[in-house]
Protein backbone atom coordinates (compact mmCIF):
# COMPACT_ATOMS: atom_id res chain seq x y z
CA UNK A 1 0.00 0.00 0.00
CA UNK A 2 1.47 3.27 -0.98
CA UNK A 3 0.45 6.37 0.79
CA UNK A 4 0.28 9.92 -1.47
CA UNK A 5 -0.39 13.60 -0.76
CA UNK A 6 -1.48 15.23 -4.57
CA UNK A 7 -0.42 18.91 -4.74
CA UNK A 8 -1.91 20.64 -7.51
CA UNK A 9 -4.93 23.06 -8.01
CA UNK A 10 -6.12 22.02 -11.47
CA UNK A 11 -9.07 19.22 -10.82
CA UNK A 12 -8.65 17.26 -13.99
CA UNK A 13 -4.71 16.39 -12.94
CA UNK A 14 -5.92 15.38 -9.89
CA UNK A 15 -8.35 12.88 -11.48
CA UNK A 16 -6.11 11.87 -14.10
CA UNK A 17 -3.60 10.80 -11.22
CA UNK A 18 -6.31 9.01 -9.50
CA UNK A 19 -7.15 7.07 -12.27
CA UNK A 20 -3.68 5.75 -13.44
CA UNK A 21 -3.56 4.67 -9.81
CA UNK A 22 -6.53 2.56 -10.21
CA UNK A 23 -4.60 -1.24 -10.52
CA UNK A 24 -2.01 0.16 -7.92
CA UNK A 25 -2.61 -0.51 -4.42
CA UNK A 26 -2.51 2.60 -2.73
CA UNK A 27 -4.24 5.57 -0.78
CA UNK A 28 -4.27 9.36 -1.60
CA UNK A 29 -4.27 10.90 1.99
CA UNK A 30 -5.30 14.08 0.87
CA UNK A 31 -5.33 16.63 -1.94
CA UNK A 32 -4.09 20.03 -1.43
CA UNK A 33 -4.81 22.73 -4.12
CA UNK A 34 -3.36 26.15 -2.21
CA UNK A 35 0.08 25.79 -1.06
CA UNK A 36 -0.33 27.73 2.34
CA UNK A 37 -2.25 24.03 3.38
CA UNK A 38 0.32 21.62 2.61
CA UNK A 39 2.71 21.98 5.35
CA UNK A 40 -0.28 21.33 8.07
CA UNK A 41 -1.47 18.57 5.65
CA UNK A 42 2.05 17.09 6.14
CA UNK A 43 1.91 17.37 10.03
CA UNK A 44 -1.19 15.29 9.83
CA UNK A 45 0.50 12.55 8.09
CA UNK A 46 3.63 12.51 5.82
CA UNK A 47 2.71 10.09 3.19
CA UNK A 48 4.86 7.65 1.19
CA UNK A 49 4.79 9.86 -2.07
CA UNK A 50 4.14 13.73 -2.68
CA UNK A 51 3.50 14.45 -5.93
CA UNK A 52 3.39 18.30 -6.13
CA UNK A 53 3.04 21.35 -9.03
CA UNK A 54 6.04 23.68 -8.50
CA UNK A 55 3.44 26.75 -9.69
CA UNK A 56 0.31 26.71 -7.66
CA UNK A 57 -1.22 29.45 -5.47
CA UNK A 58 0.69 30.35 -2.54
CA UNK A 59 3.61 28.26 -3.08
CA UNK A 60 7.01 29.83 -2.86
CA UNK A 61 8.13 27.21 -6.66
CA UNK A 62 11.19 25.81 -6.36
CA UNK A 63 12.10 26.77 -2.66
CA UNK A 64 9.43 25.00 -1.42
CA UNK A 65 11.14 21.80 -1.83
CA UNK A 66 14.05 23.13 0.07
CA UNK A 67 11.72 24.00 3.24
CA UNK A 68 10.03 20.39 2.53
CA UNK A 69 12.99 18.70 3.04
CA UNK A 70 14.43 20.82 6.00
CA UNK A 71 11.02 20.58 8.05
CA UNK A 72 9.83 16.65 6.69
CA UNK A 73 13.47 14.65 6.78
CA UNK A 74 13.44 12.06 4.31
CA UNK A 75 9.91 13.04 2.76
CA UNK A 76 9.38 11.72 -1.26
CA UNK A 77 8.36 14.30 -3.48
CA UNK A 78 8.17 13.75 -7.03
CA UNK A 79 7.50 17.05 -9.43
CA UNK A 80 4.71 16.76 -11.60
CA UNK A 81 4.50 20.44 -13.45
CA UNK A 82 3.58 21.88 -16.81
CA UNK A 83 7.07 23.80 -16.65
CA UNK A 84 9.39 21.60 -19.05
CA UNK A 85 12.04 19.60 -17.57
CA UNK A 86 14.78 21.56 -19.36
CA UNK A 87 14.04 24.29 -17.44
CA UNK A 88 13.78 23.06 -14.05
CA UNK A 89 13.94 19.31 -13.54
CA UNK A 90 17.95 19.12 -12.49
CA UNK A 91 17.41 22.64 -10.16
CA UNK A 92 13.70 20.41 -8.87
CA UNK A 93 16.42 17.56 -7.87
CA UNK A 94 18.98 19.73 -6.74
CA UNK A 95 16.40 21.47 -4.03
CA UNK A 96 15.79 17.82 -3.01
CA UNK A 97 12.81 16.44 -5.27
CA UNK A 98 13.84 12.81 -5.96
CA UNK A 99 11.59 12.71 -9.68
CA UNK A 100 10.81 15.99 -11.88
CA UNK A 101 7.92 14.69 -14.78
CA UNK A 102 6.50 17.43 -17.23
CA UNK A 103 2.48 17.37 -17.62
CA UNK A 104 2.96 16.43 -21.50
CA UNK A 105 4.49 13.05 -20.32
CA UNK A 106 2.88 10.15 -21.20
CA UNK A 107 0.80 8.10 -18.68
CA UNK A 108 3.08 5.20 -18.30
CA UNK A 109 5.91 7.58 -18.07
CA UNK A 110 3.95 9.33 -14.84
CA UNK A 111 3.33 5.98 -13.55
CA UNK A 112 6.60 4.55 -13.24
CA UNK A 113 8.38 7.91 -11.77
CA UNK A 114 5.38 8.15 -9.31
CA UNK A 115 6.65 3.91 -7.77
CA UNK A 116 10.09 5.05 -8.54
CA UNK A 117 9.95 7.92 -6.22
CA UNK A 118 7.63 6.02 -3.79
CA UNK A 119 10.21 3.52 -3.57
CA UNK A 120 12.87 5.64 -2.94
CA UNK A 121 14.31 6.00 -5.94
CA UNK A 122 15.20 9.12 -8.51
CA UNK A 123 13.09 9.30 -11.89
CA UNK A 124 14.51 11.78 -14.36
CA UNK A 125 13.77 11.47 -18.10
CA UNK A 126 16.27 9.48 -20.65
CA UNK A 127 17.43 12.61 -21.92
CA UNK A 128 18.67 14.42 -18.55
CA UNK A 129 20.16 11.06 -17.26
CA UNK A 130 21.99 10.91 -20.68
CA UNK A 131 23.06 14.16 -20.47
CA UNK A 132 24.00 14.04 -16.32
CA UNK A 133 25.92 10.58 -17.57
CA UNK A 134 27.75 12.45 -20.51
CA UNK A 135 28.49 15.62 -18.82
CA UNK A 136 31.96 17.00 -20.10
CA UNK A 137 32.93 19.83 -17.62
CA UNK A 138 35.77 21.22 -20.03
CA UNK A 139 32.94 22.58 -22.20
CA UNK A 140 31.99 25.14 -20.06
CA UNK A 141 30.75 27.26 -22.74
CA UNK A 142 27.34 25.75 -23.13
CA UNK A 143 24.32 27.57 -22.43
CA UNK A 144 23.39 24.17 -20.32
CA UNK A 145 26.17 24.10 -18.53
CA UNK A 146 26.06 27.80 -17.48
CA UNK A 147 22.42 27.02 -16.63
CA UNK A 148 23.28 24.16 -14.04
CA UNK A 149 25.14 26.96 -12.05
CA UNK A 150 22.41 28.49 -11.48
CA UNK A 151 20.68 28.55 -7.56
CA UNK A 152 17.14 27.52 -7.28
CA UNK A 153 16.23 31.12 -6.81
CA UNK A 154 17.64 32.62 -9.99
CA UNK A 155 15.61 29.62 -12.25
CA UNK A 156 12.91 31.03 -10.71
CA UNK A 157 13.42 34.70 -11.71
CA UNK A 158 14.88 33.74 -14.61
CA UNK A 159 11.59 31.65 -15.46
CA UNK A 160 9.62 34.56 -14.07
CA UNK A 161 11.49 37.07 -16.58
CA UNK A 162 10.71 34.44 -19.56
CA UNK A 163 7.08 34.89 -18.37
CA UNK A 164 6.82 38.82 -19.60
CA UNK A 165 7.18 39.77 -15.42
CA UNK A 166 7.65 42.67 -13.88
CA UNK A 167 9.95 43.27 -11.31
CA UNK A 168 6.92 44.08 -9.22
CA UNK A 169 5.27 40.78 -9.83
CA UNK A 170 8.27 39.58 -9.66
CA UNK A 171 9.24 40.33 -6.21
CA UNK A 172 5.41 39.26 -4.64
CA UNK A 173 4.97 35.67 -6.40
CA UNK A 174 8.74 35.37 -4.19
CA UNK A 175 7.95 37.44 -0.86
CA UNK A 176 11.24 39.57 -1.96
CA UNK A 177 11.76 42.98 -2.59
CA UNK A 178 12.28 44.77 -5.74
CA UNK A 179 15.92 45.44 -5.34
CA UNK A 180 16.53 41.85 -4.28
CA UNK A 181 14.81 41.37 -8.29
CA UNK A 182 17.22 43.72 -9.50
CA UNK A 183 20.20 42.00 -8.10
CA UNK A 184 19.34 38.77 -9.29
CA UNK A 185 19.19 39.76 -12.80
CA UNK A 186 22.33 41.55 -12.34
CA UNK A 187 23.84 37.93 -11.70
CA UNK A 188 21.39 36.30 -14.24
CA UNK A 189 23.38 38.44 -17.19
CA UNK A 190 26.84 37.44 -15.60
CA UNK A 191 26.39 34.10 -15.42
CA UNK A 192 24.72 33.42 -18.94
CA UNK A 193 26.87 36.04 -20.66
CA UNK A 194 24.00 37.76 -21.89
CA UNK A 195 24.17 41.53 -22.88
CA UNK A 196 20.66 42.58 -22.22
CA UNK A 197 17.56 41.71 -20.80
CA UNK A 198 16.33 40.60 -23.66
CA UNK A 199 18.81 38.32 -24.94
CA UNK A 200 18.67 36.76 -21.39
CA UNK A 201 14.68 36.20 -22.36
CA UNK A 202 15.96 35.05 -25.13
CA UNK A 203 18.26 32.37 -24.02
CA UNK A 204 15.28 31.25 -21.03
CA UNK A 205 12.98 30.04 -23.70
CA UNK A 206 15.89 28.12 -25.15
CA UNK A 207 16.30 26.47 -22.34
CA UNK A 208 12.10 25.60 -22.04
CA UNK A 209 12.19 24.40 -24.97
CA UNK A 210 15.21 22.64 -25.44
CA UNK A 211 16.06 18.78 -23.63
CA UNK A 212 19.57 20.81 -22.14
Amino acid sequence: MITITIADHHPIVIDGLAHLLKDIQHEITDVVTDGDDLIPSLEQQVPDLVVMEIDMPNLQGLSAIKELRRLFAGIKIMVFSTHPEGMYALSAIKAGAMGYVGKTADTDVVLKAMLQVARGGIYLNNDLVEMLSNSDPSKNNSLAYKYKKLSTRETEVLNLLSSGKRNKDIAETLDINEKTVSTYKTRLLKKLDASSLAELIQQARLLQTSDL
